[in-house]
């Protein structure tokens, strides 16, 4: 009798050595009918081509949230869904990306990531007037239409067929003019029951997180895990110079004790930030203020939540100079995280446990970090 073994995508990933082969994904052709979808709305409907079938045109867009380019075209899709409503053209994003594909370094330009949660949180925060789906979990209709990259447009006239592909329009940069407003022009062809001039062009943005990729995340793991972790100390004098930052990177700053058990559950969320925001020029420091002679167990701490920024240990014999050298208005309950521009100013200070969404937040939303294009 023959056997068969049915092994889940989940847990082919978790078998050693495992990688997936290159996969092809190809771009819906010219002339070709829409694909069906079934996909879930920020909004908490489900939506379906059936759900637009009133529209004269239908632009599906797909976009996510952690790409920079995308990010770039959110407030001019907004503005091209109100101007061709009238006209009876829907527009429907959807973002492709698989969450688990993302590395953590990637997501460098935004304070939310790809998941359907934080979907709601950027259409919220960028008032999208279009219904936002998540094809993330499945991709199965991602790679029906196959997007190259974010964001990537497919025009569709009245029956459906595809009538254009490729970018919105040729300049990434919203403060500048572009020459080419591929979109628009495809559109107003459409309408005009007229064959678009360019059917095809080439889109400039973020690659599609694609489920394959998952084992980049596995990849960026071990490299961050040989990263070397080092600790050395630090006196009062020290701590003030650190907090008067005269680097150009913005510094986050945190105050730890290994018998500190709020310092403890917190710390992977400083971890996490550092590798979030760290290529874009944003230092983690940390200073424990353990007893000097348990500075080996401060050590194994920090190698064991992989904290390969500057690591500190205080060595003063008065805890008290050390906490009017952080911050005078610091009572001195740990832990204790500030941040600070590189011109000295602190822009963010905590005594206790921080909120890991509201700090990337004022991470992103500092000048010297946020979007390519404010």
């Amino acid at each position: 009798m023959k056997k068969f073994c049915l092994i889940t995508l989940a847990a082919l990933l978790t078998l050693p050595g495992f990688t997936f082969a290159q996969v092809t994904h190809t771009t819906l052709a010219t002339g070709a009918q829409a694909p069906d979808f079934r996909l879930p709305g920020i909004d908490g409907k489900i939506y379906t081509l059936q759900s637009f079938k009133d529209a004269k045109v239908l632009a599906v867009v797909f976009i996510c949230n952690h790409c920079p380019t995308s990010q770039a075209y959110e407030d001019r899709l907004v503005k091209l869904t109100s101007d061709y409503a009238p006209k009876g053209v829907r527009v429907v994003a959807i973002n492709p990306n698989n969450p688990a594909s993302l590395r953590l370094d990637e997501l460098g330009y935004s304070d939310v990531g790809d998941s359907f949660e934080d979907m709601k949180v950027r259409a919220k925060d960028r008032h999208f007037n279009f219904p936002y789906l998540y094809d993330g979990e499945t991709e199965i209709t991602s790679n029906k239409y196959g997007p190259v990259a974010t964001p990537h447009i497919f025009i569709f006239d009245k029956d459906r067929k595809l009538r254009y592909n490729g970018r919105i329009d040729d300049m990434e940069n919203p403060a500048k003019t572009p020459q080419s407003l591929d979109a628009r022009n495809a559109i107003d062809a459409v309408l005009a029951g007229k064959e678009v001039a360019v059917p095809v062009t080439k889109t400039f943005g973020c690659s599609i997180k694609w489920a394959e990729k998952q084992d980049w995340i596995q990849k960026a793991a071990v490299t961050w895990a040989n990263e070397p972790v080092k600790i050395d100390t630090i006196d009062a004098a020290g701590v003030a110079n650190l907090v008067k930052n005269k680097s150009d990177k913005l510094r986050l700053i945190n105050l730890w004790a290994t018998w500190c058990g709020p310092c403890v559950a917190e710390f992977p969320e400083l971890v996490t930030i550092m590798h979030l925001y760290r290529d874009r020029g944003l230092e983690l420091v940390t200073i424990s203020a353990d007893d000097p002679s348990r500075k080996d167990k401060a050590l194994s701490f920090l190698k064991g939540k992989q904290a390969s920024g500057p690591n500190y240990i205080y060595t003063g014999d008065d805890k008290y100079k050390m906490i009017e050298a952080v911050d005078p208005k610091w009572d001195g309950a740990l832990p204790y995280t500030m941040l600070v521009d590189p011109d000295g100013k602190v822009i963010y200070s905590k005594q206790g446990i921080i909120n890991p969404e509201e700090l990337k937040k004022i991470i992103w939303d500092d000048p010297t970090m946020g979007r390519i294009y404010k």
